[in-house]
């Protein structure tokens, strides 16, 4: 394809170590390092040769320019350079000028895989992260957490199980003297409440964190949600290999309707 060829002419005169492999330049130049650079060569607004471009320069945001670099930031182990979504997609996102990912626009989000000492034993937890206007800058701030212990305190029952536990709506005309039945099984506790109540597993994480029962470790991997494009979802990884495809990359790519995302997004951001 026209790009692969474009990268090839720059040769493999000099090495360079990015991680724990060698890359001739070449290989350096194409890798895509940072998630701030993969939004800049969605966009168009740098070159697959790591020159940002200006604003006034014909090829900033050029749709035509993005057709052809666009297939480099798929995995292309997982969906090749000519592939039938592949192709949906680059011609979706190229059709106008509201498909460009902005830093503070909000609806992408940072999964964070982490390492804690949970009463002493290790754990993982995953933290969802999004980015916050804050005065004239911005900052990353935790927005939900997910730990298989928290799941298991609020474990999903089945509506007519539900519906044994409740209190008599003229529970009031005896002063609530029924009202032990609701502590009287820790366990199903969440069932005598509003049923449009939800647990706050953030709060929670916050409470053992503070009470010192989770101790943090270390972060094993990070990934991102993309949902800024209308009508798709993909998530961008990190691939740590040789060759021109490498870097962040789109690694799960979703035809997803707006209203579709509704329910994903309260996942990451209640």
């Amino acid at each position: 394809m026209p790009l692969l060829v474009g990268l090839l002419w720059m040769g493999h005169a000099f090495a360079q170590t990015v991680g724990s492999f060698q890359m001739d330049e070449t290989e350096l130049y194409a890798m895509t390092k940072q998630m701030g650079q993969f939004m800049r060569r969605f966009n168009y607004e740098e070159d697959q040769f790591g020159e940002k471009l200006n604003p006034k320069d014909p090829r900033y945001r050029n749709n035509e320019m993005r057709r052809q670099s666009l297939p480099i930031l798929f995995d292309q182990q997982k969906y090749g350079t000519q592939t039938e979504l592949q192709q949906y997609f680059i011609e979706d996102v190229t059709k106008g000028d509201s498909t460009f990912m902005t830093f503070l626009g909000g609806r992408w989000y940072s999964e964070v895989s982490a390492s804690f000492k949970y009463k002493g034993k290790s754990v993982n937890v995953i933290l969802f992260l999004a980015v916050e206007k804050e005065g004239l800058g911005s900052k990353w701030v935790l927005t939900n957490v997910y730990f298989s212990e928290f799941n298991k305190m609020f474990p999903t029952g089945e509506l007519a199980e539900k519906e044994k536990y409740f209190l008599h709506p003229m529970s009031h005309e005896l002063d609530f003297m029924n009202i032990y039945k609701a502590f009287k099984n820790a366990e199903v506790i969440e069932y005598y409440a509003s049923k449009e109540y939800q647990p706050d597993y953030l709060t929670l994480f916050f409470y053992e964190i503070k009470q010192g029962n989770l101790v943090f470790q270390h972060v094993d991997g990070v990934k991102f949600h993309v949902l800024q494009i209308k009508d798709w979802y993909f998530e961008v990884s990190w691939f740590n290999r040789s060759g021109l495809n490498s870097g962040w990359l789109m690694s799960n790519v979703i035809y997803m309707p707006e209203k579709e995302k509704i329910n994903l997004i309260k996942f990451y951001q209640p």
